[in-house]
């Protein structure tokens, strides 16, 4: 059976889940988790404490030997705000890779939302208006969402550890400090309270370890087992806990020894942002990044299950809105991701590429002519910086990487194995890679016209050679076989065949 590992290094602690695909359904096998205080150093100085690194990578390795254990098949490790901002990030990765054979992702500020109303939605019914608030070590995200599906996120670099390293240096921390804490807190949601307030959620929902405890002591203070927290609850958990002690915050139900140290930051956090977004409460549920992190992982293996089609209509979404920012002409790139899309199905005995580059083909498709924003001359080189380098939902840097590289070379030039957006590859990439170029190229010169002359064309395969037989427009295609002509020599060195083209 398919078992999956979820690995979130985060700037408080880092956590693992690993779960089992069962049919269509995910069996959580492990949990584990553990403080590290990665991110610590590095809202002070900018830089990863080493004994900090040392820490999280011996808790790695027990992940590790615990993956190993229970078979985990597959294992994503990402990153958060620690690392985003680690001047010596490089350097933690590289040891993390030395140790445990794991690849580290960092991952942006944005994605990390995205990932974590993956996995509220992917594990509950919740729908209509929600906001998903995530407050963890370095960063808060805010996440909107309609019907399931996101509509806005932001990161703010709110979270606990940093705010706490900043601006609370006595415990119990002097006045001045709190009114100096709340006035950097409602500074940073001014950026956004307007957008955030005209959605109007019905739901706030919490999903963070701060939450957890502010829930239990809420809990504990009104005999309830509720995981619903008002508003007025929330700001006078958070003025109760401005005044304590370190030691007084240990004796409070839900806080250990590593949260009290950051609980204050935390619930000053959450009263100024419910008083700020005028919401009336928030619930908790004990999902995150990794519960997002799994259904991404099984939406990626399995095309059959529900959370594939969430994946891929927040994928579908964010292509279309990043096409519409940049001016492409969305007709034409759609048809040119239908021929692609035949020409991948009709040569599979061709090209032999892996069933997720049909995707990544399709991508390339509707964002090959983005480029042309920046300058028509150039236009490729820009395209290939501007999918690399934007914010796409649902597809990995890596995954970025490739559809950049495919999208590179649909102009003159033609990849070679030294290109650095080639060797920028994982190694088996790079040659399927070269391949897919090759596919979304012949599509573009099957509506080189632009004007869909091309209604349809057929396939004949020989050892030596494809055939195309074109059905165009009366009078149309003499173009369209001009511009397969001109692939024939690219396509016989990548698919090791000769193209033939001819209008019926």
């Amino acid at each position: 059976m398919t078992t999956f590992g979820a690995v979130d290094i985060g700037a408080n602690s880092v956590r693992l889940k690993i779960a089992r695909l069962r049919g269509r359904k995910l069996t959580v096998l492990a949990e584990d988790r553990e403080v590290v205080r990665l991110g610590e150093a590095v809202f002070r100085n900018g830089l990863l404490d080493p004994q900090a690194m040392e820490k999280t990578v011996k808790v790695l390795r027990r992940f590790h030997r615990t993956a190993q254990k229970l078979g985990a098949t597959h294992v994503r490790v990402v990153a958060t705000s620690s690392l985003r901002d680690a001047r010596n990030s490089s350097a933690f990765i590289d040891w993390v890779k030395s140790a445990t054979g794991w690849t580290v992702e960092v991952i942006s500020g944005l994605e990390e939302g995205r990932l974590i109303h993956l996995g509220v939605v992917s594990n509950t019914r919740i729908s209509g208006r929600l906001l998903l608030i995530d407050l963890g070590g370095g960063s808060c995200e805010l996440t909107l969402s309609a019907n399931r599906q996101i509509k806005d996120i932001v990161s703010l670099p709110i979270g606990a550890v940093r705010l706490t390293r900043l601006f609370l240096q006595h415990d119990p921390p002097k006045k001045k400090e709190l009114e100096q804490l709340r006035t950097f807190i409602v500074e940073e949601l001014s950026r956004v309270t307007r957008r955030m307030s005209r959605a109007r959620a019905q739901v706030s929902i919490a999903t963070s370890g701060t939450a957890s405890a502010l829930t239990e002591l809420y809990a504990a203070q009104s005999n309830t087992n509720s995981s619903t927290v008002p508003r007025s609850a929330v700001i006078n958990l958070a003025n109760k806990l401005g005044k304590t002690s370190l030691q007084q915050r240990l004796s409070m139900p839900g806080i250990g020894t590593r949260r009290a140290e950051i609980i204050i930051a935390g619930s000053t956090v959450f009263s100024e942002l419910l008083t700020e977004l005028n919401l009336p409460s928030f619930r908790y549920l004990s999902l995150g990044l990794r519960d997002g992190l799994l259904a991404q992982m099984v939406a990626d293996y399995d095309r059959r299950t529900r959370v594939r089609k969430q994946v891929e209509s927040e994928r579908e979404n964010s292509l279309v809105e990043l096409g519409q920012r940049y001016g492409i002409d969305r007709r034409y790139a759609l048809r040119i991701r239908a021929i692609a899309t035949q020409i991948f199905n009709r040569l599979k005995p061709v090209h032999g590429l892996p069933p997720e580059y049909l995707e990544w083909i399709s991508a390339a498709a509707m964002l090959h002519e983005i480029g042309s924003y920046i300058n028509r001359a150039g236009r490729h080189r820009h395209a290939y910086y501007l999918i690399a380098h934007s914010e796409i939902f649902g597809y990995t840097v890596q995954q970025r990487a490739i559809v950049a590289a495919i999208a590179r070379y649909t102009g003159n030039s033609r990849p070679r194995p030294q290109d650095r957006m080639i060797r920028l590859l994982p190694d088996l990439d790079r040659h399927f890679a070269i391949c897919a170029i090759g596919l979304l190229r012949l599509a573009i010169a099957l509506n080189k016209s632009r004007s869909g002359v091309v209604r349809d064309f057929r396939v004949g395969i020989s050892p030596t050679t494809v055939k195309l037989s074109l059905v165009a427009k009366k009078g149309s295609g003499d173009l369209e076989l001009w511009a397969v002509e001109k692939e024939k020599d690219y396509f016989r060195d990548v698919f090791g065949k000769g193209l033939e083209a001819r209008l019926v």
